[in-house]
């Protein structure tokens, strides 16, 4: 049996029941991981650049690799290690590697955590190394989102300005892009949390981007442009800023989503009044 189920206005997501047990369509659960906040847009940053991006990564996870190897007990060593799991992770062109930079970036975060539980870094990267693991499963990604959903809580409570608000932006972006039916998704609390992420750390661009793209697929587009308008503002001082070399493939990133949304919000008014208003 085949169940549609409409969550909101546009929005419908597919299950199906066999056996008297719910599944969602692996399609659409590989279309929502890959489309999660928490991992770049890589294929909007040109071989070249991906190349060089994809080297400095590379290099970053072999020296924290040896740093965590010559301080087995050091709590930063071994979530930097994770950190640096992670960042391999997004350029890796198959699930084998993802999977395999995933799982060690999991342990590494996971030997932080034994180090000290109440280390927002450790909760936080562990939490990042389930998503990117999650990006290889299809039924079993579920469950990798609920732990996901419980570290980055973790991390949350801990330190809810770590990684510029990382861990309220990132539970924001799970509950708005995970489907209603069968996992966390709830429009609610992503407004709640990807909201805070902006009042927490109003001038790192990531955060007032993804409610920009919140609202605009929402159909909220008079707050979509408010906050892009406020972004265009914070955009110079962030360059001066927001300088370090890992930041490189997040300006990338960005910059092409910035130029899309300056682009859709300056439609025709028409084109862009929302189903309420029509």
């Amino acid at each position: 049996m085949q169940l549609v189920f409409f969550t909101s206005p546009g929005r419908c997501e597919t299950v199906f029941v066999r056996n008297g047990i719910l599944y969602l369509n692996m399609n659409n659960l590989q279309r929502w991981l890959m489309l999660l906040g928490l991992f770049g847009a890589i294929s909007s940053f040109g071989d070249d650049n991906t190349r060089q991006y994809a080297a400095h990564a590379q290099t970053e996870l072999a020296a924290a690799s040896s740093r965590s190897q010559s301080a087995p007990d050091s709590l930063e060593a071994a979530w930097r290690l994770a950190q640096t799991c992670f960042d391999a992770g997004e350029f890796s062109t198959n699930n084998a590697e993802r999977a395999a930079l995933a799982n060690r970036g999991i342990e590494a975060a996971k030997s932080a955590i034994r180090l000290n539980d109440d280390s927002a870094a450790a909760h936080y990267y562990l939490g990042m190394n389930l998503g990117q693991l999650a990006r290889t499963k299809s039924l079993g990604a579920l469950k990798l989102v609920d732990q996901m959903v419980v570290e980055f809580s973790r991390a949350l409570a801990l330190d809810d300005h770590f990684d510029y608000a990382g861990p309220e932006r990132n539970l924001g972006l799970l509950y708005r892009d995970a489907p209603a039916i069968g996992s966390v998704g709830s429009r609610t609390k992503a407004r709640h949390h990807l909201q805070r992420a902006a009042l927490l750390e109003p001038d790192y661009p990531e955060n007032r981007l993804n409610l920009v793209e919140t609202y605009y697929h929402w159909g909220e587009y008079e707050a979509a442009r408010k906050q892009l308008s406020t972004l265009m503002g914070l955009l110079p001082a962030a360059r001066q800023k927001l300088t370090a070399p890992g930041l490189a493939p997040a300006w990338s990133d960005w910059d092409a989503r910035i130029k899309t949304l300056n682009t859709k919000l300056n439609e025709p008014l028409k084109k862009l009044t929302a189903p309420s208003q029509r």
